[in-house]
C-alpha cells in the first residue's frame, strides 16, 4: 500500500485534521461515515482536502509530524496549492 499524508477539513477554510495512512480511500472512508470515534467524529471533519503520496511510511509519517506543527497560514496555503476551491477529493479516490 501506498503511504499517504493527508488533510481533512469540516468545510473550507473550517477545522482541519492532518493523518497518515496506507490506505487512503479506506481511511477517507471511516472518516465520512464517523466509523473512527476522535476528533473528527466530534468536529464533523470528513472533508478531504489534500493528499500526498509518499515511499516510505517513516517519510509520511515524519511529514505528518511536521504540518501538525505548522501555523494554520501554513496549512492554508498548502491545501490550496493543489485545491483552491476546497473540494471533496474523495470521489477521486474510488
Amino acid at each position: 500500500m501506498q503511504p499517504v499524508v493527508y488533510i481533512l477539513a469540516s468545510k473550507p477554510y473550517g477545522t482541519l485534521y492532518v493523518g497518515v495512512t496506507s490506505s487512503l480511500p479506506h481511511r477517507a472512508w471511516q472518516h465520512r461515515d464517523g466509523i473512527i470515534a476522535g476528533f473528527t467524529q466530534k468536529y464533523g471533519v470528513h472533508r478531504l482536502v489534500y493528499f500526498e503520496e509518499h515511499q516510505l511510511i517513516a517519510a509520511a509519517i515524519q511529514r505528518e509530524k511536521n504540518i501538525k506543527h505548522w501555523q494554520r497560514r501554513w496549512k492554508i496555503k498548502l491545501i490550496e496549492s493543489i485545491n483552491p476551491m476546497w473540494d471533496d477529493l474523495y470521489d477521486q479516490l474510488t
